[in-house]
Protein backbone atom coordinates (compact mmCIF):
# COMPACT_ATOMS: atom_id res chain seq x y z
CA UNK A 1 0.00 0.00 0.00
CA UNK A 2 1.31 3.23 -0.97
CA UNK A 3 1.61 6.29 1.42
CA UNK A 4 -0.96 8.31 -0.10
CA UNK A 5 -3.37 5.55 0.03
CA UNK A 6 -3.15 5.42 3.80
CA UNK A 7 -5.00 7.61 5.89
CA UNK A 8 -3.99 8.81 9.42
CA UNK A 9 -6.86 10.75 12.02
CA UNK A 10 -5.10 12.26 14.53
CA UNK A 11 -7.43 13.10 17.32
CA UNK A 12 -5.89 16.23 20.13
CA UNK A 13 -7.71 18.98 22.18
CA UNK A 14 -4.33 20.82 21.98
CA UNK A 15 -4.15 22.77 17.97
CA UNK A 16 -0.37 23.05 18.04
CA UNK A 17 0.15 19.42 18.96
CA UNK A 18 -2.76 18.59 16.09
CA UNK A 19 -0.53 21.11 13.70
CA UNK A 20 2.75 19.88 13.91
CA UNK A 21 2.02 16.52 13.59
CA UNK A 22 -0.21 16.68 11.08
CA UNK A 23 2.49 18.95 9.25
CA UNK A 24 4.93 16.05 9.75
CA UNK A 25 2.92 13.40 8.82
CA UNK A 26 1.51 15.15 5.92
CA UNK A 27 5.05 15.87 4.44
CA UNK A 28 5.52 12.34 4.49
CA UNK A 29 3.15 11.39 1.88
CA UNK A 30 0.09 10.32 4.08
CA UNK A 31 -3.46 11.48 4.15
CA UNK A 32 -4.09 13.05 7.37
CA UNK A 33 -7.11 14.28 9.00
CA UNK A 34 -7.77 15.75 12.29
CA UNK A 35 -10.17 15.73 14.95
CA UNK A 36 -10.51 18.08 18.33
CA UNK A 37 -12.43 15.86 20.72
CA UNK A 38 -13.62 12.75 21.05
CA UNK A 39 -17.23 12.97 19.52
CA UNK A 40 -15.71 14.96 16.40
CA UNK A 41 -13.01 11.95 16.31
CA UNK A 42 -15.71 9.31 16.64
CA UNK A 43 -17.52 11.15 13.49
CA UNK A 44 -14.54 11.22 11.13
CA UNK A 45 -13.44 7.98 11.82
CA UNK A 46 -16.77 6.51 10.43
CA UNK A 47 -17.25 9.22 7.49
CA UNK A 48 -12.98 8.51 6.39
CA UNK A 49 -12.13 4.75 7.76
CA UNK A 50 -8.90 5.33 8.26
CA UNK A 51 -6.12 2.77 8.76
CA UNK A 52 -4.30 4.59 12.01
CA UNK A 53 -5.91 6.86 14.63
CA UNK A 54 -3.46 8.52 16.85
CA UNK A 55 -6.00 9.37 19.77
CA UNK A 56 -5.53 11.60 23.04
CA UNK A 57 -7.08 10.67 26.34
CA UNK A 58 -7.57 13.75 28.32
CA UNK A 59 -10.06 15.71 25.47
CA UNK A 60 -12.94 17.50 26.22
CA UNK A 61 -17.03 16.79 25.43
CA UNK A 62 -15.85 12.71 24.88
CA UNK A 63 -12.43 11.48 26.09
CA UNK A 64 -10.01 8.98 24.11
CA UNK A 65 -11.22 5.88 26.13
CA UNK A 66 -14.82 6.53 25.51
CA UNK A 67 -13.99 7.26 21.72
CA UNK A 68 -12.07 4.24 21.04
CA UNK A 69 -14.59 1.94 22.63
CA UNK A 70 -17.43 3.47 20.40
CA UNK A 71 -14.79 2.91 17.10
CA UNK A 72 -13.98 -0.41 17.91
CA UNK A 73 -17.53 -1.63 18.25
CA UNK A 74 -17.92 0.35 14.55
CA UNK A 75 -18.00 -2.02 11.67
CA UNK A 76 -15.30 -1.27 9.62
CA UNK A 77 -13.44 -0.04 11.88
CA UNK A 78 -12.63 -2.92 14.37
CA UNK A 79 -9.09 -3.26 12.79
CA UNK A 80 -8.08 0.16 12.16
CA UNK A 81 -4.90 0.70 14.09
CA UNK A 82 -5.44 3.11 17.04
CA UNK A 83 -2.04 4.30 19.18
CA UNK A 84 -2.81 6.90 22.42
CA UNK A 85 -0.71 10.11 22.63
CA UNK A 86 -0.96 11.28 25.97
CA UNK A 87 1.15 13.24 28.70
CA UNK A 88 -0.30 10.74 31.21
CA UNK A 89 1.99 7.23 31.82
CA UNK A 90 0.37 6.03 34.88
CA UNK A 91 -0.32 2.33 34.83
CA UNK A 92 -4.58 2.55 35.12
CA UNK A 93 -4.41 4.89 32.24
CA UNK A 94 -2.22 2.48 30.00
CA UNK A 95 -4.84 -0.04 31.32
CA UNK A 96 -7.84 1.89 30.44
CA UNK A 97 -6.62 2.45 26.63
CA UNK A 98 -5.91 -1.65 25.93
CA UNK A 99 -8.90 -2.66 27.53
CA UNK A 100 -10.68 -0.31 25.36
CA UNK A 101 -9.07 -1.71 22.14
CA UNK A 102 -6.12 0.33 21.33
CA UNK A 103 -2.87 -1.43 20.22
CA UNK A 104 -0.21 0.64 21.22
CA UNK A 105 0.64 3.76 24.01
CA UNK A 106 2.58 6.79 23.46
CA UNK A 107 3.70 9.11 25.85
CA UNK A 108 3.81 12.79 25.21
CA UNK A 109 6.61 15.03 24.99
CA UNK A 110 7.75 13.01 21.39
CA UNK A 111 9.31 14.53 18.81
CA UNK A 112 8.27 14.47 15.43
CA UNK A 113 10.53 12.61 14.02
CA UNK A 114 10.30 10.01 16.69
CA UNK A 115 6.38 10.18 16.20
CA UNK A 116 6.97 8.94 12.29
CA UNK A 117 8.88 6.37 13.25
CA UNK A 118 6.72 5.15 15.00
CA UNK A 119 4.14 5.57 13.05
CA UNK A 120 5.99 3.78 10.14
CA UNK A 121 6.72 0.68 12.44
CA UNK A 122 2.70 0.94 12.87
CA UNK A 123 1.93 0.72 9.80
CA UNK A 124 3.70 -2.43 9.20
CA UNK A 125 1.33 -4.04 10.12
CA UNK A 126 -0.97 -3.45 7.45
CA UNK A 127 1.60 -5.89 5.84
CA UNK A 128 0.54 -8.01 8.06
CA UNK A 129 -3.14 -8.34 7.68
CA UNK A 130 -2.85 -8.25 3.89
CA UNK A 131 -0.65 -11.87 4.22
CA UNK A 132 -2.94 -15.01 3.53
CA UNK A 133 -4.00 -16.87 6.82
CA UNK A 134 -5.29 -20.32 7.85
CA UNK A 135 -9.19 -19.73 7.76
CA UNK A 136 -9.76 -21.65 11.14
CA UNK A 137 -7.74 -23.03 13.92
CA UNK A 138 -9.06 -25.41 16.58
CA UNK A 139 -6.87 -25.93 19.85
CA UNK A 140 -8.40 -27.99 22.86
CA UNK A 141 -11.52 -26.51 22.78
CA UNK A 142 -10.97 -23.09 21.24
CA UNK A 143 -11.83 -22.26 17.51
CA UNK A 144 -9.31 -19.36 16.00
CA UNK A 145 -11.26 -17.45 13.13
CA UNK A 146 -8.08 -15.76 11.67
CA UNK A 147 -9.87 -14.11 8.82
CA UNK A 148 -12.79 -12.59 10.62
CA UNK A 149 -10.85 -11.97 14.18
CA UNK A 150 -13.40 -14.17 15.99
CA UNK A 151 -12.86 -16.92 19.14
CA UNK A 152 -15.10 -19.80 20.02
CA UNK A 153 -14.83 -20.84 23.21
CA UNK A 154 -16.70 -23.55 24.47
CA UNK A 155 -19.14 -22.91 22.23
CA UNK A 156 -19.35 -19.57 23.20
CA UNK A 157 -18.57 -16.57 20.79
CA UNK A 158 -15.84 -13.82 21.54
CA UNK A 159 -14.70 -10.86 19.37
CA UNK A 160 -11.40 -9.73 21.15
CA UNK A 161 -9.21 -6.80 20.32
CA UNK A 162 -6.92 -7.26 17.77
CA UNK A 163 -3.93 -7.49 20.31
CA UNK A 164 -5.37 -10.09 22.42
CA UNK A 165 -6.65 -11.70 19.74
CA UNK A 166 -2.98 -11.93 17.83
CA UNK A 167 -1.54 -13.02 21.17
CA UNK A 168 -3.98 -15.84 21.77
CA UNK A 169 -3.21 -17.00 17.79
CA UNK A 170 0.58 -17.03 18.31
CA UNK A 171 0.46 -18.63 21.89
CA UNK A 172 -1.70 -21.30 20.27
CA UNK A 173 -0.09 -21.55 17.33
CA UNK A 174 2.81 -24.13 19.39
CA UNK A 175 0.69 -25.19 22.49
CA UNK A 176 2.78 -25.82 25.72
CA UNK A 177 5.79 -23.90 23.80
CA UNK A 178 7.15 -21.26 26.52
CA UNK A 179 6.92 -18.61 23.97
CA UNK A 180 9.96 -15.44 25.56
CA UNK A 181 8.70 -11.77 26.49
CA UNK A 182 10.64 -10.03 23.77
CA UNK A 183 9.48 -12.78 20.88
CA UNK A 184 5.56 -11.92 21.94
CA UNK A 185 6.53 -8.37 21.64
CA UNK A 186 8.44 -8.70 18.30
CA UNK A 187 5.50 -11.03 16.78
CA UNK A 188 2.45 -9.25 18.15
CA UNK A 189 3.73 -5.40 18.62
CA UNK A 190 6.65 -5.47 16.40
CA UNK A 191 10.27 -4.96 17.29
CA UNK A 192 10.60 -1.64 16.57
CA UNK A 193 7.34 -0.39 18.20
CA UNK A 194 8.21 0.32 21.62
CA UNK A 195 5.99 -0.23 24.49
CA UNK A 196 5.53 -0.02 27.90
CA UNK A 197 6.65 -3.10 30.42
CA UNK A 198 3.50 -4.20 31.46
CA UNK A 199 1.94 -4.20 28.25
CA UNK A 200 2.09 -8.25 27.35
CA UNK A 201 1.06 -8.76 31.37
CA UNK A 202 -2.52 -6.66 30.89
CA UNK A 203 -2.71 -8.23 27.77
CA UNK A 204 -2.88 -11.97 29.26
CA UNK A 205 -4.77 -10.84 32.25
CA UNK A 206 -7.85 -10.04 30.22
CA UNK A 207 -7.10 -13.33 28.12
CA UNK A 208 -7.23 -14.95 31.50
CA UNK A 209 -11.17 -13.85 32.18
CA UNK A 210 -11.89 -14.17 28.55
CA UNK A 211 -10.48 -17.48 27.90
CA UNK A 212 -9.49 -19.45 31.04
CA UNK A 213 -6.99 -18.66 33.65
CA UNK A 214 -5.93 -22.41 33.61
CA UNK A 215 -5.16 -22.44 29.53
CA UNK A 216 -1.93 -19.33 30.40
CA UNK A 217 1.15 -20.18 32.30
CA UNK A 218 3.17 -17.44 33.50
CA UNK A 219 7.05 -18.34 33.46
CA UNK A 220 8.70 -16.12 35.66
CA UNK A 221 11.59 -14.69 33.93
CA UNK A 222 10.74 -15.76 30.77
CA UNK A 223 7.29 -15.03 29.27
CA UNK A 224 4.10 -17.27 28.81
CA UNK A 225 2.52 -20.52 27.51
CA UNK A 226 -0.61 -21.65 26.06
CA UNK A 227 -1.45 -25.38 28.47
CA UNK A 228 -4.25 -27.99 26.78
Amino acid sequence: MKKKDIRILLVDDEPDILEILSYNLSAEGYEVFTAKNGVEGVAKAKKKEPHLIILDVMMPEMDGIEACEIIRQTPGLENTIITFLTARSEDYSQVAGFDAGADDYITKPIKPKVLVSKVKALLRRLKEEEAPLDDIVKVGNIIINREEYKIINNGEELTLPRKEFELLALLTSKPNKVFKREVILDKVWGNEVVVGGRTIDVHIRKLREKIGDDNFKTVKGVGYKFIL
